[in-house]
C-alpha cells in the first residue's frame, strides 16, 4: 500500500472570534501518494481549511482523542512540506510584479518567495529543475516574455511549474480555473489529464463537480466542515448525492468520463 501523505483522525478545527463555528468537525480521512483526488463542496464547506492541514499552515484542535499526521508525523516543517508539497492557488496571480520575467516566477518557488526575483542568486542545479518543469508545462516559448503580458491561461500554468519545480511528492491545486475564460479552463483542464496520466499525485479541490477530469478516481464531499461522503466518482457524482451536497434539486449526467450537473427543472 502507497504512503499516506495525509491522515485525519477525529479532527476539529474552529474559528471566529471566540472559536465558536466549526470549520472541521470530526474529519477522518487518509490521503495516499499515487492517488488523485477531488475535494468537492460549496463555499463554506471547510476545504480551504482542509487545504490550510494539508500545506501544513494550519494546526487542529489539540485533544487526545484525535491526531493529523502529514507523511507520517505529527511535527513538521514548513520548509520540509514546501519541498513535499507543491500548491497553486488562485490568489497567487496576482502576487507577482507585472514585469517579472516569468522563469523567475519559477525559479522564485526555490526561496519561498513572491514579487520580483531580478536580484535573487540561484544554483544551476535550480535552474535545470526550474526549466525541467517549464518543460513539462509546455512553456519554455514563453520563459523570456513579462508576466503580466501573459494570457490568464498562460500564468496559471507557470504557476503550476512553479509548484512542480521541487519534484514534489504532491501536487495541490485549489480552484484552479478561478477567473479563467472557456479556452484556458480547457486548456488547464488537458494539463491536470496529462499530470495524472503521467504519474502525479494530484488533490483537486473545487466547488464545481464539472472540472473533475475522468482520471480523478475519488471524491471527497464536504459540507458544514464535515465529511458528507468518500469514494468514486461515479458512485458519488449522482443527482441525488449532489442535490444534498448543494442543498437544491440538482440533475447529473455523465459523458465521456465528466458528470455535467444542472439544476433540476
Amino acid at each position: 500500500m502507497s504512503e499516506a501523505f495525509l491522515e485525519l483522525e477525529r479532527v476539529n478545527v474552529w474559528r471566529g472570534d471566540e472559536a465558536q463555528v466549526a470549520a472541521l468537525s470530526e474529519v477522518t480521512m487518509t490521503l495516499r501518494t499515487g492517488e488523485s483526488v477531488a475535494v468537492l463542496g460549496p463555499n463554506g464547506s471547510g476545504k480551504s481549511t482542509l487545504l490550510k492541514l494539508l500545506t501544513g499552515a494550519l494546526r487542529p484542535e489539540v485533544r487526545d482523542a484525535s491526531s493529523c499526521r502529514l507523511f507520517g508525523e505529527e511535527h513538521w516543517s514548513i520548509d520540509d512540506l514546501r519541498h513535499r508539497i507543491g500548491v497553486v492557488m488562485p490568489e497567487e496571480v496576482a502576487r507577482f510584479d507585472p514585469l517579472e520575467e516569468a522563469f523567475d516566477v519559477v525559479l522564485s518557488a526555490f526561496r519561498g518567495a513572491y514579487g520580483r526575483t531580478r536580484d535573487m542568486r540561484f544554483s544551476k542545479k535550480e535552474r535545470v529543475a526550474a526549466s525541467r518543469a517549464v518543460d513539462r508545462m509546455g512553456i519554455t516559448s514563453l520563459i523570456s516574455r513579462e508576466y503580466g503580458a501573459l494570457s490568464s491561461g498562460e500564468r496559471r500554468r507557470f504557476l503550476i511549474a512553479r509548484a512542480l519545480a521541487h519534484d514534489p511528492e504532491v501536487l495541490v491545486l485549489d480552484e484552479p480555473s478561478t477567473a479563467l475564460d472557456f479556452a484556458a479552463a480547457t486548456e488547464l483542464s488537458m494539463t491536470l489529464r496529462e499530470l495524472i496520466g503521467s504519474g502525479h499525485t494530484l488533490v483537486l479541490v473545487t466547488h464545481d463537480p464539472g472540472e473533475i477530469p475522468p482520471e480523478i478516481g475519488r471524491v471527497v464531499m464536504l459540507r458544514n466542515g464535515s465529511v458528507l461522503a468518500d469514494g468514486s466518482p461515479r458512485r458519488l457524482l449522482r443527482s441525488e448525492r449532489l442535490s444534498e451536497l448543494y442543498g437544491l434539486p440538482l440533475k447529473a449526467r455523465w459523458s465521456r468520463g465528466w458528470c455535467e450537473v444542472r439544476a433540476r427543472e
